[in-house]
C-alpha cells in the first residue's frame, strides 16, 4: 500500500479533523494508499501545549513540530500538505507549499480576494505535476452522491431550479466575542460568502451549471461584539448572504435559477448544509438536518408523490460500517479524504462527484462572491463572467 506522509499547517479544528481521518484510515476498504502525518506547524507555546502533546501523543509517526512553516515546507520527508489558517494567509502559504513541490489540500476561500486566488491559480499552472484541491466535505453525505448520480444519468429531465446553503446560527448571540472571521483584514469582504460559500456551491459546480449573473442581498445584523479585553469591537464583515443566480445551460435547454445562501445568523440553524434539484422527471433534496434521508419524487405522469428514503452507509469509498448505520460528519471528512488520495495516487477521480473541488471551481467562486458584492452596492444583477 502506498504511503502518502503529510504536513499540516494549522493545528484548530479542522486540523484535528484531518488527523482524526487519518487515524481512522483502516475504516476504509477499498482504497490502495493511506496518509501518515509526519510533521505539524502551529504557534504552539513552549512548553508544550496541550495542543501539541494532543497531536504527538497520538501520532508517533510525527517527528516534525514547528512553529516555522517554511521548516516545514522544506522537509523532504514531506509529500503533501493540508494547509487549515485564515484566509489573509491563502495566497502566502498556498503558494509557497506549490512552488515547494508539494501536493495541497486548501481550505475554502482559496485566496482571501479575487487577486490572491488568481496568484494561487498561477502557481498551481507552474506546477501541473501536482495535485492542488481545496476542502468541502458535505457532498460526499450518500444521499448527495445519490443526487449526484442522478445527476450524471439526467434523471431529472429539464432542470426547474436548484436551491443550495450552508447556513448555522452561531452568532445569533450579541455576547459571542469577536473573531478573526468578523474582520475584513483576516476575512476578507466576501465575509460569510468567503468563509461557507464553497459548500454549497460545489454540487453544482460540478455539474457544470455556472452562474451567468446574480443578484446578491446581503446583510450585517450584529454591528459591534465583545472585543474579550472588556470592550467592543466594530463586525466589519457581512453575516448573511442570498445570492440569486441564472444559470444558462445548452445541455438542459435552457436557463434556470439557482439560488445560494450562505448565513451565521439562521435562528435554529445548528450547522446545516442543503440541496434541493426540481426537475421535469424528478426532483430530490437533502439536508444534514436529516443526515440519512433522501427525499425523492419521480413524475412518469399521473400524481405528483414525495417519498423519502432513508440511506446509511452508501458511500464512494467502502467502509467497514455496516450498510444500515447512519453517517455523519467525521465520515463525511473521511470520505472526502479519500477521494483527494484516491486522485493523488491514481491520477484520477473514482467518480465524477466523488472529488474534491479543483482550483478552477474555487475561482469561479470568486468571481461569483466578487459579482455578489457590485451587486449588493448597486443593487442590480451583475453579470458573472468564468465559466461562461
Amino acid at each position: 500500500m502506498k504511503t502518502v506522509r503529510f504536513g499540516l499547517i494549522g493545528c484548530g479544528l479542522m486540523g484535528r479533523e484531518f488527523a482524526s481521518a487519518v487515524a481512522r484510515w483502516c475504516h476504509l476498504t477499498n482504497i490502495d494508499a493511506h496518509p501518515e502525518l509526519v510533521a505539524i506547524c502551529d504557534r504552539f507555546d513552549r512548553p508544550p501545549s496541550d495542543l501539541e502533546l494532543w497531536f504527538t501523543n497520538n501520532f508517533p509517526s510525527i517527528t516534525q513540530v514547528t512553529s516555522d512553516y517554511k521548516a516545514l515546507l522544506a522537509n523532504p520527508a514531506v509529500d503533501a500538505v493540508y494547509i487549515a489558517v485564515p484566509h489573509n494567509l491563502h495566497q502566502e502559504f498556498y503558494c509557497a507549499a506549490i512552488e515547494a513541490g508539494k501536493h495541497l489540500m486548501g481550505e475554502k476561500p482559496f485566496g482571501i480576494d479575487k487577486a490572491a486566488n488568481q496568484a494561487i491559480l498561477a502557481a498551481v499552472k507552474r506546477h501541473p505535476e501536482l495535485l492542488v484541491r481545496c476542502s468541502s466535505e458535505f457532498p460526499f453525505f450518500p444521499p448527495v452522491q445519490r443526487m449526484c448520480d442522478m445527476i450524471e444519468r439526467k434523471a431529472f429531465g429539464r432542470i426547474i431550479e436548484v436551491n443550495c446553503g450552508f447556513v448555522h446560527s452561531s452568532d445569533l448571540d450579541p455576547n459571542k466575542p469577536i473573531n478573526w472571521k468578523r474582520q475584513i483584514e483576516f476575512n476578507g469582504e466576501y465575509g460569510c460568502m468567503g468563509d461557507l460559500g464553497m459548500h454549497p456551491c460545489h454540487v453544482p459546480f460540478r455539474a457544470e451549471w455556472w452562474p451567468r449573473n446574480v443578484r446578491a442581498i446581503l446583510s450585517k445584523i450584529i454591528s459591534e461584539r465583545p472585543d474579550g479585553k472588556g470592550g467592543m469591537a466594530a463586525c466589519e464583515t457581512w453575516d448573511n448572504a442570498t445570492l440569486f443566480c441564472e444559470v444558462e445551460s445548452a445541455a438542459n435547454g435552457g436557463a434556470f435559477p439557482l439560488t445560494i445562501k450562505t448565513q451565521r445568523i439562521a435562528p435554529g440553524e445548528k450547522n446545516t448544509w442543503y440541496v434541493e434539484i426540481l426537475g421535469t422527471s424528478a426532483s430530490a433534496r437533502f439536508t444534514t438536518r436529516n443526515p440519512r434521508r433522501l427525499e425523492l419524487l419521480e413524475y412518469r405522469g399521473g400524481e405528483q408523490t414525495w417519498q423519502q428514503i432513508d440511506m446509511g452507509q452508501e458511500t464512494a469509498f467502502k467502509t467497514i460500517t455496516g450498510g444500515i448505520f447512519e453517517f455523519g460528519f467525521s465520515d463525511a471528512i473521511l470520505q472526502m479524504w479519500a477521494g483527494f488520495i484516491y486522485e493523488l495516487t491514481s491520477g484520477k477521480r473514482l467518480k465524477r462527484f466523488a472529488g474534491c473541488v479543483t482550483p478552477e471551481e474555487t475561482a469561479l467562486s470568486h468571481e461569483l462572491f466578487t459579482a455578489a458584492l457590485e451587486s449588493h452596492r448597486r443593487s442590480q444583477v451583475v453579470r458573472v463572467t468564468a465559466g461562461t
